[in-house]
């Protein structure tokens, strides 16, 4: 409805190319903190380890430093809100019991506090952008955002717009923080997992970072990602061959059309099948080919509408630069600062 069209639209300031250049310096800086803490946990223990919980805990806190970052400035806080985090995402995979001491109960309690802090934020980030603060997070460019629709509605005799309350903002960006975990921590350890098994195509990443980025220590800004095409080609066909989410239930509103023969009826229970449509028509599909993306062979454009990693239509994920610009610069730093084989 209007409203939604209006939020969606509202979410554009977050995804500019200045947002976005501002983000992927931020994601830089963690990644290259978190390899550090890997290189020296390895040298600990000298063993293979676990990668995932590592990465997941890199990946969360990207996202926190990207998108709270500076309200989430007590240390004690920030300890406290990743907890709550964990919590939270724990409940949706238990038995759905809520009685004091369940997994269910502690995951409504996280949530509540997790919306405590992001209430707090938006409040100081809205302090901020009405002194005319550069923004510093996407929290900020999204508040400086609405304090501007927030003026207009006021100059036009209108209500602000409903997302406008620090409530509402907080139960967005936990939304984002929610979005951008499970799916985004699936595709870096595939990242990972299957650049040991294709010690070619790493080969190709590291040569074209050694020609992009001669000082391999500078941070990553969004114009150097423009010259690392391959590197692209690379995350887009690791999404391609590995969605991070194989299928996405939807709920037909209306009669929906799925092909020449079958209309499904309102309310049909319909899944998409992501990770199949991943594959179709692509030369190879079954086979981890990032020339595929080339702008010679340009799969991408032939095939695009089966590249369902990001959704398709209304609903794309507003997100998808966000997401492989994230997936570029892991990619990046982790080929030009670490060795690694996979043990299975």
């Amino acid at each position: 409805g209007p409203e939604h069209k209006a939020l969606c639209k509202s979410f554009l300031a977050l995804f500019t190319r200045k947002a976005l250049s501002m983000y992927v310096q931020q994601q830089d800086a963690v990644i290259r903190e978190h390899c550090a803490i890997w290189m020296e946990k390895q040298q600990q223990v000298q063993a293979p380890m676990e990668m995932r919980e590592l990465i997941r805990d890199m990946n969360c806190a990207t996202s926190q430093r990207v998108f709270i970052g500076p309200y989430l400035d007590d240390p004690k806080v920030q300890r406290q809100f990743t907890d709550a985090y964990n919590e939270m995402v724990k409940g949706f995979l238990t038995f759905p019991l809520k009685f004091p001491g369940t997994q269910v109960w502690k995951s409504m309690k996280g949530r509540k506090y997790i919306l405590a802090v992001l209430q707090q934020a938006a409040f100081r980030s809205k302090d901020r952008m009405k002194v005319g603060h550069e923004p510093a997070c996407l929290l900020d460019f999204w508040t400086q955002q609405i304090l501007k629709e927030c003026q207009e509605a006021e100059e036009n005799n209108v209500p602000p717009p409903k997302y406008s309350t620090n409530m509402e903002i907080a139960y967005t960006v936990m939304d984002f923080l929610f979005a951008s975990q499970d799916a985004s921590t699936a595709s870096l350890c595939w990242l990972v997992a299957l650049m040991a098994e294709h010690p070619d195509v790493l080969e190709r990443v590291r040569a074209e970072q050694a020609a992009a980025r001669p000082d391999l220590g500078k941070t990553i800004t969004g114009e150097m990602l423009a010259s690392m095409p391959y590197t692209r080609q690379v995350v887009k066909e690791v999404l391609r061959y590995r969605p991070p989410a194989p299928m996405v239930p939807q709920v037909a509103m209306k009669p929906f059309k799925l092909t020449q023969d079958y209309t499904a009826p309102k309310g049909a229970f319909i899944i998409p099948d992501i990770a199949s449509a991943c594959k179709q028509g692509y030369t190879d599909g079954e086979k981890l080919d990032p020339d595929r993306f080339s702008p010679e062979r340009k799969e991408d454009v032939t095939y695009a509408s089966n590249y369902l990693v990001f959704g398709h239509g209304p609903h794309y994920c507003v997100g998808k630069e966000y997401a492989i610009n994230h997936l570029i610069a892991f990619l990046a730093i982790l080929a030009t600062t670490l060795d690694w084989t996979r043990t299975r």
